[in-house]
């Protein structure tokens, strides 16, 4: 990326910087708070405030404290044992850590962040955490640094927004998602009707709004990027032209057989409503014609 592109991810790497040495005492000023360094918005719709207690009494407070996002995508991805999940924009660390404890020691947890401060600072959280499957990537969205099909799950609390080339992101995001794979994120969407001065500015893409995609630009560019089964529900709002929204979508499995709503996984052992029952005589399944 270039030119404006360069200057929206320079602003927004550096607010998330400030945000990190505020958490850890290192920036200079007088009452600074991580959650108005990011967003100027109230608590109760930025931050920590979204866990529940149990989440975060599980964690170090510098990981809640960093947390700056609009939602909680670990209570909607349902995460199972053995999983491997990523986080796009891991900051400091909160989502890994969280995710990491529900896939247990057989899975594995990515934290993906460009900012080197948010990085040191997931680092430490990961350490007073005492949790062990966690790997930190540091590189941008745009370009995940994981080869193709190797997650399970991608997650990600209100970054993508703050992207450039969002549909770059959700491509990427895509890719790197096993067959039958979940991408289930919190982001901010955007009204049909938000003005353009405040798309425009600066000061409100790096606090979390402008560069919000509306309901239907988001559906579109999942649907670009492969993606099937599309869900976007507002939770709350957090501006008066956009709000919280779970975004939840699936890669397509060809080893399964896709229904309207869900993939069958056509195995002997997992003999689904779209198998054939001829075809898995043998052993192998077929899906019937619709």
């Amino acid at each position: 990326m270039s030119g404006p592109s360069n200057e929206i991810r320079d602003a927004v790497r550096e607010r998330y910087a400030d945000a990190a040495q505020c958490v850890t005492g290192s920036a200079g000023g007088d009452g600074c708070c991580a959650t108005a360094a990011l967003c100027d918005a109230e608590a109760d719709v930025f931050g920590a405030a979204l866990y529940a207690a149990v989440d975060r009494d599980e964690l170090p407070d510098t990981a809640t404290l960093a947390s700056l996002g609009c939602g909680n995508p670990t209570a909607v991805a349902d995460l199972r044992e053995g999983e491997v999940v990523l986080d796009l924009g891991s900051g400091g660390g909160i989502d890994v850590l969280l995710s990491a404890r529900r896939v247990g020691p057989t899975g594995l947890a990515y934290g993906l962040d460009m900012t080197d401060e948010m990085l040191d600072l997931a680092r430490e959280n990961q350490r007073k955490a005492g949790v062990a499957n966690v790997q930190w990537l540091r590189g941008h969205i745009e370009q995940i640094p994981l080869d193709p099909d190797s997650v399970d799950v991608v997650i990600s609390n209100c970054v993508i927004n703050l992207s450039a080339d969002k549909a770059q992101v959700l491509l990427e995001g895509a890719r790197v998602l096993r067959p039958g794979g979940r991408f289930a994120v919190t982001d901010v969407v955007a009204d049909a009707d938000m003005d353009a001065s405040t798309r425009a500015e600066m000061q409100a893409f790096t606090g979390c709004i402008a560069g919000a995609l509306t309901r239907a630009e988001y559906e579109h560019a999942l649907t670009h990027a492969g993606l099937v089964d599309v869900e976007i529900e507002e939770t709350h709002r957090v501006h008066r032209h956009a709000g919280s929204a779970i975004i939840r979508a699936r890669k397509p499995d060809p080893g399964c057989c896709e229904t309207a709503s869900q993939a069958v996984c056509c195995e002997p052992a997992a003999k689904g409503d779209c198998c054939d029952a001829e075809a898995t005589a043998g052993g192998s399944c077929g899906c019937r014609a619709a």
